[in-house]
């Protein structure tokens, strides 16, 4: 049986100077489910809010607070469904501390199965630490880092490949700003346990605007996850997401809910970037010959692009530059100029034991 009781107040008067709202007091103790309400003046609403779904799981007894969100992008699926599960799983289990879910963060998106906001194209993950002054998505953004955030002792962010990439499964964050955060974020990523673990300056894409580099910036343990590719639902994807959030509250003693397996061994990574990413030199049909996960050395054929409008012209063919293992693959055949193609990782030395 849940310890809790369940609370929601559609009944609530936007604070002053606020642009987002919410009627969840995250002091109380209980389950509480509302939305984030972050305000849109549109065609057919005048004074309409975006609802974004938020639940939140206090026990009452002080403890630290985990942050969780998915649906950053929305044509990612392994952590939307994994959140959601998890907040079923919640309902029946003894906390110690807080756990704040937010399981569609960019709920346009995700209605819409887009990467970004089909109310204003915004790219979510490219807006933090957000703002007042731009659209719906910027909104959303400032929410994150202003209201939750300072609530938060640990922030993870589940991501996918989405429509547009493959990924092998893995967790990423920033390093840290010194010593002391690196320990804690690396903490983090040996307790979520995926697969490989990569530490990233962001050059790849994002640099300081993901949600997971604005809440390193405040000194909050951060990190992000590439859990399968493609408009669809990776079962191995969505058992890493499951079983890392499920470990991580266990090991942050926030929650305990059983059927915990101990970490298996993550393999701690860097991206080469730029230096091993390979990006389309044309429009045309991308034909991959290797796929993530894959090692590959230096002057390896990558794939071939077959132009469209020359069926007689030979395709152009596609080197790597590095060696490494294949984090990323394009996952549409069609392809256009500049879309990546193939990313790069190499193995890091773990100096944390």
């Amino acid at each position: 049986m849940s310890t809790f009781e369940t609370h929601s107040n559609p009944a609530v008067v936007p604070p002053a100077r606020k642009p987002g709202w919410t009627s969840i007091d995250f002091e109380a103790p209980g389950i509480q489910s509302d939305f984030a309400r972050v305000p849109y003046s549109s065609d057919s609403s005048a004074y309409g809010w975006i609802p974004v779904p938020m639940i939140c799981f206090n026990s009452g007894r002080g403890g630290p607070t985990a942050l969780l969100t998915a649906g950053t992008h929305g044509d990612e699926y392994e952590g939307q469904i994994a959140l959601r599960k998890l907040v079923c799983e919640l309902k029946n289990c003894e906390l110690r501390g807080r756990v704040i879910i937010l399981p569609a963060l960019n709920q346009p998106a995700v209605k819409a199965g887009r990467r970004n906001s089909p109310l204003d194209g915004g790219n979510l993950n490219r807006l933090f630490p957000g703002s007042l002054h731009g659209g719906p998505t910027a909104v959303i953004a400032h929410f994150v880092a202003n209201e939750l955030f300072p609530l938060a002792d640990v922030v993870i962010d589940l991501h996918s490949g989405g429509t547009s990439l493959d990924y092998t499964p893995m967790a990423l964050a920033y390093p840290g700003r010194d010593a002391s955060e690196e320990e804690s974020i690396r903490r983090l990523l040996k307790s979520f346990a995926a697969p490989y673990s990569a530490t990233t300056g962001g050059s790849g894409g994002g640099n300081g605007t993901t949600l997971y580099a604005a809440a390193e910036q405040q000194g909050i343990p951060a990190i992000t996850t590439e859990l399968g590719g493609g408009p669809t639902l990776s079962k191995i994807g969505l058992a890493i997401a499951e079983t890392g959030l499920r470990r991580v509250l266990r090991d942050y003693e926030i929650a305990n809910l059983g059927n915990v397996f101990e970490a298996p061994h993550t393999s701690f990574m860097r991206f080469l970037d730029r230096d091993g990413d390979i990006y389309a030199p044309r429009d045309g049909l991308f034909e991959p010959f290797v796929k993530a996960g894959d090692k590959v050395t230096i002057g390896q054929k990558a794939g071939k692009i077959h132009r469209l409008d020359d069926a007689l012209t030979p395709p152009v063919e596609l080197t790597f530059e590095g060696s490494g293992i294949v984090a990323f693959t394009r996952f549409p055949t069609l392809t256009a100029t500049g879309d990546a193609l193939f990313g790069l990782m190499i193995e890091q030395e773990d100096h944390n034991p």
